[in-house]
């Protein structure tokens, strides 16, 4: 189930209500099943990320603030909500099974913070069973949402 922590509420609401800055970037990390993010998860360090190698980069992979990272963007009237959407994210096994032990159950979306676990997460998606794919096989979020409801 995808979720909007609160500290992605109270980072919404202080950008837009009290001017302060946004990330320059955001990160897309895959997390294990070891803790799962909920709307109480405020940092990366709070849940186990992948390991980095086989086709998984530490830290996940940099979406920019723009249209193309960004790519749907709606209000939706008739169930009173608005939604942006990320583009399709990608990881590709090479060296080996991705991830090389366990699977990827999660995937959040960080800030860009230099100090990895300290990476706020904004939001979150349950990819419904952990994940594992072999060399030259892929890993895909596609669609991922983010939804504002009343």
């Amino acid at each position: 189930m995808p979720g909007i922590s609160n500290r992605g509420k109270f980072n919404i609401l202080r950008a837009i209500f009290r001017a302060q800055a946004l990330p320059t970037n955001f990160f897309v990390a895959l997390v294990t099943s070891a803790v799962a993010p909920t709307a109480d998860t405020n940092v990366k360090s709070e849940l186990t990320e992948l390991a980095n190698g086989n086709g998984y980069v530490t830290g996940g992979i940099s979406l920019a603030k723009n249209s193309t990272d960004f790519d749907v963007l709606t209000e939706d009237d008739t169930n009173d909500r608005a939604l942006v959407q990320i583009k399709d994210l990608v990881w590709t096994a090479s060296g080996g099974s991705l991830p090389a032990a366990g699977g990827a159950r999660y995937a959040v979306l960080t800030d860009d913070n230099a100090t990895q676990g300290s990476r706020e997460v904004w939001a979150f998606w349950d990819l419904t069973s952990d994940r594992q794919v072999s060399v030259g096989q892929t890993l895909t979020l596609q669609d991922a949402e983010i939804r504002l409801n009343d």
